[in-house]
């Protein structure tokens, strides 16, 4: 990448200013169905990216808190959907729109008379976006739940954590990975779809759909007989000493990941790794003992000291680090993966585009009127 394209793209990011401007999905329209968790997360992806995303929020809900970060971006407007007028005007936008997010229990949007039937009868090209923890149909479909139960009933977090219990790994793998960003794949991809069809359709995304998926590459080491089913004592679980964190003298911990021989071989050469027992990492019943050892040489230094002697060294190595901290690092730094907008820090747009980079929008409170007639407008491809 040239420094002037890296140049553009940082400040598009950094210019909320700037964000109607372009973006790879300028002039798509989205009606978002104010929520919780991935919902907020994936309008939030789809704005950055470009799309004007009109988030629908009910009477009586806060103003926007500038320190929400999955909330910016958004215009947003305030409906009662249990009135007539509300209902309207909701149907106004959405058949303008080109999708919908919504991520209620299964059956809500239906008793609002927004279902997707009802919908697409309207706006047959629109997409409907659905996000929920257990899906739109089984045993489970109306039970209340959040991330760690569809992570837990996926397989994924018994997978995570040491042998005595399972942790949970913040709401990224569920919320987020499994929910969140299976919405947005599948959305854009019904999008494509319906620009040769004509045609919308359904995207139910479920969480435990999306954590199962993720976990497809171990589902792959257990059919190789590479997986056992117990925590800590895998090739990516913590089991194997080459790959975990460790305590430094001060406390600080870092992270090494050194799973190919030649990445081990240069931890081994810079931390000073010399004893004999080093070299039989391919033992797993020795593991346990190694972990204990190289533990014990990486407490005679502190975080700092450790990164002075292995970072940007191929001993794929990486202190772990704060969140205040992560942002102030030298190659965050130099990326701007963090910006700070409205005195709030938080990460930038992700991933970067070269022609049509992303940006964070101002967010705004708008009459219905105004976006309807912004939409009716101009369409994409007119």
């Amino acid at each position: 990448m040239t420094s002037e394209m890296q140049a553009t793209m940082t400040n598009e990011t950094a210019n909320p200013s700037r964000a109607g401007a372009g973006g790879p999905l300028g002039g798509l329209r989205i009606v978002e169905f104010a929520g919780i968790g991935p919902g907020p997360f994936a309008a939030m992806l789809l704005t950055d990216m470009g799309a004007d995303v009109v988030r629908v929020d009910r009477p009586g809900a806060p103003e926007r808190d500038k320190r929400d970060v999955t909330g910016r971006g958004r215009r947003n407007v305030t409906l009662d959907l249990k009135q007539q007028d509300g209902v309207e005007t909701a149907w106004q936008l959405l058949d303008a729109a080109d999708a919908l997010i919504e991520g209620f229990r299964p059956g809500v949007m239906e008793r609002l008379g927004l279902g997707p039937d009802a919908v697409l009868a309207r706006n047959p090209r629109l997409v409907y976006g659905r996000v929920t923890g257990w899906g739109q149909s089984g045993p489970l479909a109306q039970a209340a739940g959040h991330d760690i139960n569809y992570i837990a009933l996926a397989g994924a977090l018994g997978a995570i954590g040491p042998e005595e219990k399972p942790v949970p790994p913040l709401n990224l793998v569920g919320d987020y990975g499994g929910g969140a960003l299976y919405l947005v794949v599948g959305m854009l991809a019904a999008l494509i779809e319906a620009k040769r069809s004509g045609r919308g359709q359904v995207v139910d995304c479920a969480m435990c759909d999306g954590a199962a998926s993720l976990l497809s590459i171990f589902f792959t080491l257990l059919a190789r007989g590479q997986w056992e089913e117990r925590r800590g004592s895998n090739l990516l679980d913590g089991g194997a000493p080459f790959y975990g964190t460790y305590q430094c003298a001060d406390g600080g911990f870092i992270a090494v990941g050194a799973l190919e021989p030649q990445f081990y071989e240069t931890l081994r050469r810079l931390a000073g790794l010399e004893a004999p027992e080093f070299r039989e990492r391919g033992d797993r019943k020795r593991w346990p003992e190694l972990r204990q050892k190289m533990q014990a040489v990486f407490k005679t230094r502190t975080r700092a000291e450790w990164c002075a002697i292995l970072e940007g060294s191929d001993a794929c190595f990486a202190p772990v680090l704060g969140l205040t901290e992560a942002s102030t690092h030298p190659h965050m730094a130099h990326r701007n993966s963090f910006v700070e907008v409205d005195g709030v820090l938080q990460p930038a747009p992700a991933p970067r585009f070269s022609r049509t980079p992303s940006a964070i929008r101002a967010s705004s409170a708008s009459a219905p009127a105004e976006i309807l007639a912004h939409w009716r407008a101009r369409r994409p491809g007119d």
